[in-house]
């Protein structure tokens, strides 16, 4: 195998150096930010960081999950903030760089702030967050282990507390395998960041609409019945009820 390897090194760099060569001078400035690329491709190394894993998507990063079935992925570290009771998205928001989680906690916390216009008063977070006690004026909590000094009613609250946390994780795997999030078709940082705010903005809508259901399945049947296509749709509001889109 690293015969092999070596081989197609070999054969690479001997490509590289043939196109320099032979490209002529408007040409070679034209790609030369891709030549530059693919030199980097052929001299990295097993032990260099920052490698380049995709020549398409040269900023791709590797993260690495700590699961036994699955422990490194490839792509961009996202943050996803969660109300505590209602289940909506608040903040989303996509990283450059392979960051400490707690270094992304000030920007999601600034982006709930822009979106909500309310600042968080606690965020409830995971191991990954270790060492932070406090952002701005919002209080981090992190899974501890229990003081002695706590009373039951304290362990209790915690508890609940960090059981209500783990609920974060199904929204992620909705957002990966029902909204599209699991592979990101648009191209660099800027077509990730607008994967995932798309697909945060089409969780949220389809939980209002589950919410809203009976609203708009009363509009469907007023809107499809023969007597509202016959009369017209400016008195087809008049059947939907309790208070909608009433005509003149």
């Amino acid at each position: 195998m690293a015969q092999k390897a070596k081989k197609l090194r070999t054969m690479a760099g001997a490509m590289i150096r043939e196109l320099h060569r032979k490209l002529p001078s408007e040409a070679l400035a034209r790609h030369q930010e891709l030549l530059a690329l693919f030199k980097r491709v052929k001299d990295q190394k097993r032990s260099d960081k920052n490698k380049v894993y995709s020549l398409h998507e040269p900023d791709v990063l590797c993260i690495g999950k700590g699961k036994a079935g699955k422990p490194y992925e490839f792509g961009r570290k996202a943050s996803i903030a969660v109300t505590k009771t209602t289940g909506i998205i608040v903040g989303a928001m996509s990283f450059n760089e392979n960051v400490y989680d707690g270094h992304t906690l000030p920007d999601v916390l600034k982006q709930c702030w822009t979106i909500t216009g309310v600042c968080p008063t606690d965020a409830i977070c995971d191991h990954g967050y270790r060492g932070l006690a406090k952002v701005g004026d919002t209080d981090i909590h992190t899974p501890n282990p229990a003081k002695k000094k706590d009373s039951a009613y304290q362990r209790r609250k915690a508890k609940q507390r960090f059981r209500r946390r783990a609920a974060i994780e199904p929204v992620i795997g909705h957002l990966k395998h029902d909204h599209r999030m699991v592979r990101c078709y648009l191209k660099g940082a800027v077509g990730d960041a607008i994967n995932l705010f798309m697909a945060a903005a089409a969780f949220n809508f389809r939980k209002w609409m589950r919410k809203r259901g009976g609203f708009f399945l009363r509009f469907w049947r007023a809107f499809s019945s023969p007597r509202a296509q016959a009369d017209g749709w400016r008195t087809a509001p008049h059947r939907l009820g309790n208070g909608f889109f009433r005509g003149d």
